[in-house]
């Protein structure tokens, strides 16, 4: 495998405070703090920084205010980045460091890559009982305060020409598509083995650049869960969720970024290999979402925002 997966990203923001409760509530750990950044990482290294909008060591913004404005990808050896310097080397945007290497993609993001310095790491896990495998025996699932995200997971864009980031993401890196809208969105995996997207890109009828969501990957559904009610507790917003997508059979929960985009905690993708074969969808309510809780869950009461909390000590108690 050439390209491992995403070994940081860059925000640029307007409220850098704001930003560092936010990422902080979200379970990630403050390594540097400074006039000039934040600069967070999650269990494997994996690091998130947030900027000012205006710092002129950014580059370019894809899309107006708060946004994501570079992604690096961590590679497996500097013999990759070789391979790749020859490729890209006429693109728009090249720089070459001799420690990162990029360019300009197709929609105007800068795109980096580095010799991956994310950390290989163990987590315990729940285990799942199914009616034909009963994997946890004399013990219950976990039941999270909140969640402490592994890595980046993925990134999805609006794009203005899905087609042509594609075989950008492709041709010169090795990428792999998983799924397809056709002619209107493309899911993309770093290589052949792995989790069903690293990247999604999405044109939409107006055919924009921006930011749609940034994606943590947690533990378990569990983590979801847990991560979730935390954030609703501290105040943010919920976009949408918890729910699950059958494209990917990920369980979500997006959240409002004071940094740009929606965020979201996801866990239990589907894993694929060479032998998958990519499939075509119609975009659609029920192809994004199998289920989904409009507003979120409230962290304190545990139903639905908004709703009526619990009156009894259990759900079966008469109201006298």
């Amino acid at each position: 495998m050439d390209v491992l997966g995403i070994d940081e990203i860059t925000y640029g923001a307007d409220d850098l405070p704001a930003c560092k409760k936010f990422f902080s509530d979200w379970g990630m750990t403050l390594v540097q703090d400074s006039d000039a950044a934040l600069v967070f990482e999650t269990q494997n290294g994996c690091r998130v920084i947030v900027r000012r909008s205006d710092d002129p060591a950014l580059p370019p913004a894809i899309e107006a205010g708060p946004t994501l404005r570079e992604v690096v990808w961590g590679v497996s050896a500097t013999d990759v980045l070789e391979r790749f310097a020859l490729r890209i080397a006429g693109l728009p945007g090249f720089v070459n460091d001799g420690q990162r290497l990029g360019c300009t993609d197709p929609n105007g993001l800068a795109v980096r890559f580095q010799v991956t310095r994310k950390r290989e790491i163990e987590v315990e896990c729940a285990e799942m009982n199914t009616w034909n495998e009963k994997n946890r025996i004399n013990q219950r699932s976990p039941v999270y305060d909140r969640a402490t995200p592994i890595e980046v997971g993925h990134v999805v864009f609006f794009v203005k020409d899905v087609q042509a980031c594609e075989r950008f993401y492709c041709e010169n890196f090795g990428f792999v598509p998983s799924d397809h809208y056709p002619g209107r969105g493309a899911f993309l995996r770093c290589a052949a083995d792995g989790g069903h997207h690293d990247i999604f890109l999405l044109q939409p009828p107006e055919a924009r650049s921006g930011l749609n969501h940034v994606a943590f990957t947690v533990r378990d559904i569990h983590e979801v869960f847990g991560g979730g009610m935390n954030m609703s507790r501290q105040g943010w917003d919920t976009q949408l969720g918890p729910g699950r997508h059958p494209i990917s059979s990920a369980y979500f929960w997006y959240f409002k970024n004071p940094a740009g985009g929606l965020i979201e905690y996801y866990a239990d993708e589907d894993q694929l290999n060479e032998a998958w074969e990519p499939r075509d969808f119609e975009p659609g309510p029920t192809v994004f979402a199998e289920w989904a809780i409009d507003g979120g869950i409230d962290g304190n009461t545990r139903r639905q925002k908004n709703a009526d909390g619990p009156s009894g000590k259990f759900l079966t108690d008469r109201k006298s």
